[in-house]
């Protein structure tokens, strides 16, 4: 029994004397590997580039083990480290450094003139439009002095920078005037007939086999007949839900939803919805999907859940990058998403082309044109506002145009 045990414990030492062996072997073939990475030349990535890790190397002696994405949603320099097989076949290690940096300058609105009359009150930076692609808050300013109380023209200069020290400016006058005395001759008006575009004339021009005609409505339509909108031709319709009452305000369901979805569901028209949203967190943007969820769960909803944020005049004031706005709106998106159903974002063409992070989900196009010149993906086209059709009476309604 002893010499078994003594062989037993033999072999264990032997065993152990190989691993040692075999690591200190395969350490030292480690340590003298053949590495040969060559990184391309430039190494200054722009932030939110989409960038895989073999994008940024010219050649190697060997083959990745994973072509890993880059995170170049922060700028500064960053430490990139991978491991690969080698010609040796020796996973061996490599790193390099890359520099995220932000070379867009900030969004502003671009006007030349501007007109008021003396004793105007109003702050001159709200006239302008101004954000950036990364910092929350670039600085927006006014360079240059201006006397509102005092008729004159002044030169004036606008700029918005970045933390990048990106800079965007514009020159424009400000000219200020004696308000003129009320007079009979200003109080004439004229009286003109309303510009409006009829439904049909849409399925007309618009209605293939590839689309669908609809309409999205609110409380603003009014006492709505469904039965007469279903012969008029309207395949489908969004609704609004609700909206958020101003920035940190509370959710408001729209006056008229309840009746509109049970309207359009016992007409058999395909229902979709959309908020109005003043959210400037990411918290906050999901609470609210949560709360649309709440509101349409008796009902039926077969077409996408639309998050529809459109407070531009007061995006100053929300300290939100394009990219944070973007993420907002996909968080929103998200969470309709994980409850099954399909989740779109609403915008007009200006603000998807300059402003928007190509959020990954379907776009409500609003762009009021005979043929849109909008470049990018769309799933459903909000042609006009002035649209007249037999079952809304006494109020305009958009025209929608949905494509298969």
């Amino acid at each position: 029994m002893k010499k078994i045990t003594k062989i037993f414990i033999a072999i264990v030492l032997i065993l152990i004397f190989i691993s040692i062996g075999y690591k200190l072997y395969m350490n030292y073939r480690i340590k003298h590997a053949i590495i040969k990475v060559e990184t391309i030349d430039n190494l200054d990535i722009e932030v939110y580039s989409d960038v895989k890790l073999k994008d940024l190397i010219e050649s190697i002696n060997g083959k990745l083990i994973k072509n890993k994405k880059i995170d170049t949603t922060k700028v500064g320099k960053q430490d990139i480290t991978f491991e690969y097989i080698n010609e040796e076949n020796l996973k061996v290690e490599y790193s390099f450094e890359i520099n995220i940096v932000d070379i867009t300058p900030p969004m502003i609105s671009y006007t030349k003139n501007f007109t008021f009359y003396k004793g105007t009150k109003i702050d001159l930076k709200s006239k302008f439009f101004c954000g950036d692609n990364y910092d929350d808050k670039p600085t927006c300013e006014i360079i240059g002095d201006y006397n509102l109380n005092e008729i004159g023209d002044y030169n004036l200069t606008f700029k918005a920078t970045d933390s990048s020290e990106n800079e965007s400016v514009n020159n424009f006058t400000v000219h200020v005037i004696e308000k003129p005395e009320k007079t009979e001759n200003n109080n004439t008006s004229t009286v003109q007939n309303p510009v409006v575009t009829n439904f049909s004339d849409i399925i007309t021009n618009y209605k293939t086999k590839d689309t669908k005609i609809g309409i999205d409505v609110s409380k603003w339509q009014g006492n709505i007949d469904y039965e007469k909108l279903k012969e008029a031709g309207v395949e489908f319709v969004f609704i609004r839900v609700g909206n958020q009452k101003g920035k940190n305000g509370e959710y408001i369901l729209d006056d008229n939803f309840v009746k509109n979805i049970k309207g359009f569901n016992k007409v058999n028209i395909p229902v979709g919805v959309y908020f109005f949203s003043y959210a400037d967190t990411n918290k906050e943007a999901e609470n609210q999907a949560k709360w649309v969820l709440k509101q349409i769960k008796k009902y039926k909803v077969e077409l996408p859940i639309v998050f529809d944020w459109e407070n531009w005049k007061d995006y100053r004031d929300y300290n939100l990058s394009f990219y944070h706005l973007t993420q907002m709106a996909n968080t929103f998106i998200k969470e309709v998403e994980t409850k099954g159903y399909d989740g779109m974002l609403y915008s007009s063409k200006n603000y998807l082309e300059k402003i928007w992070f190509k959020p990954n989900t379907n776009i409500w196009l609003a762009h009021y044109t005979n043929q849109t010149n909008y470049e990018g993906e769309y799933k459903v086209w909000q042609i006009c506002d002035d649209g007249k059709i037999d079952g809304i009476e006494g109020s305009k309604v958009d025209i929608d145009i949905m494509y298969k």
